[in-house]
């Protein structure tokens, strides 16, 4: 139930990190960490229904 979380908060990390490295400004930062946030929260609950799926 917490991959979808946890992959999301990673994402934004990440995203983060990636806007920060190329000396984006605080908005770039944000959109960036938004954007890899719904997508590492997308492979988290695909994880997730795949994993639920798999063990019916």
């Amino acid at each position: 139930m917490l991959m979808p979380l946890l992959s999301a908060g990673i994402g934004a990390l990440l995203g983060a990190w990636q806007a920060r490295r190329r000396q984006g400004s605080g908005g770039d930062v944000a959109q960036w960490a938004a954007v890899w946030a719904l997508i590492g929260f997308l492979i988290g609950f695909l994880a997730l229904v795949i994993y639920s799926r798999a063990v019916q």
